[in-house]
C-alpha cells in the first residue's frame, strides 16, 4: 500500500471522527467538545498509520507511544479543565453572531477547519511509519526521542503547574510567574511546539524530510494564531500585572527573566 493510499485512508477516519464529534456538539450546544478530541485524533491517526504502514517496527512502535502517551495526556488534560464550565467564549461569539446558522457553520469553520490541519500536521506520523529504510534505528531517532522528551516535559509540567495555581482561590486574577513560567510565558505551547519537532526528526530518520512543514505548521499556529497570540490579547485585559511579566518574560523560547529595572 502507498503512502498516498494509507493517507487517504486516515483523511476518511477524520472525516468520519470530526463529523461525529461535530454531532455530538450538537446535542451538547458545546462546540468546544471538539479541543477536548485534538489529541485523540492524532492518535487514532498513529494507530491507523502504524496499522497500514510498511517502515521498520521498532520505529513505528516507538512513534506511535510517544504519540498515544501525549495524546492521551492532553486530551485527559482539556477535559478535566473544560468540564461544567460550558462553551469556550470563541465558540459562544461565533454562535451569537450566527444564532439561527451556527449549527452548519460550526462543521466547517470548527470541525472541518480542525480535521484539515490534523491531517496536515500527522505528515511525520505517516512518514515515519512508511519509510522502509534504515532498518535500525538512528541518531535522528534518539534525538527525535530526546527532543520530544523535552517537550513533553515542559508541555505536561507547565499545565500541571498552571492548574495548581488557578486551584487557589488566593491567585484568583493574578499571573502565574514561578517554575517554568518564569522562564517563558507560555511553557504549555512552547513543548508542544519543540514534541512535533521531535516526531519530525524521527520521521527524517526514515527519510521523511518532506514533513518539516507540518512542525513549521505547527509552531506558526501556537505562536501566531490559536496559541500565544490569542491567549495574550486576553491576558493583558484581565490579568493584574500582565504587562510586568511580559516585560521580563520570554514570550515562548525558555530564557532567564530580565531585572526590573532592565525591562
Amino acid at each position: 500500500m502507498t503512502g498516498l493510499q494509507i493517507f487517504g485512508y486516515g483523511a476518511g477516519a477524520v472525516l468520519i471522527f470530526m463529523t461525529l464529534i461535530w454531532i455530538g456538539s450538537l446535542v451538547r450546544k458545546d462546540a468546544s467538545i471538539v479541543d477536548s478530541f485534538w489529541g485523540l485524533g492524532f492518535v487514532m491517526l498513529a494507530v491507523i498509520y502504524f496499522a497500514l504502514g510498511g517502515g521498520f517496527p521498532p520505529r513505528k512502535l516507538l512513534l506511535t507511544i510517544l504519540v498515544a502517551i501525549w495524546g492521551l495526556r492532553l486530551a485527559i488534560h482539556i477535559f478535566a479543565r473544560n468540564a461544567g464550565k460550558g462553551e469556550d467564549k470563541r465558540y459562544r461569539a461565533w454562535r451569537v453572531q450566527n444564532p439561527q446558522d451556527f449549527w452548519w457553520i460550526s462543521y466547517f469553520r470548527v470541525f472541518l477547519l480542525q480535521g484539515v490541519l490534523m491531517l496536515i500536521i500527522s505528515a511525520p506520523l505517516l512518514a515515519a511509519q512508511i519509510g522502509p529504510q534504515p532498518e535500525a534505528l538512528t541518531v535522528l531517532d534518539w534525538a527525535g526521542l530526546a527532543l520530544w522528551l523535552v517537550g513533553f516535559s515542559f508541555e505536561a509540567i507547565g499545565d500541571w503547574q498552571l492548574v495548581r495555581f488557578k486551584a487557589d482561590p488566593a491567585n484568583a486574577g493574578s499571573v502565574l510567574n514561578t517554575g517554568l513560567w518564569a522562564y517563558t510565558r507560555h511553557p504549555n505551547y512552547f513543548g508542544e511546539a519543540v514534541l512535533w519537532w521531535g516526531y519530525f526528526l524521527i520521521a527524517a530518520g526514515a527519510g521523511g524530510y518532506w514533513s518539516i512543514f507540518s512542525p513549521v505548521l505547527m509552531t506558526f499556529l501556537l505562536v501566531r494564531v490559536s496559541g500565544v497570540a490569542l491567549l495574550e490579547r486576553t491576558l493583558t485585559k484581565e490579568r493584574k500585572g500582565y504587562t510586568e511579566y511580559v516585560a521580563r518574560t520570554s514570550a515562548f523560547i525558555p530564557w532567564f527573566p530580565k531585572k526590573s529595572g532592565s525591562a
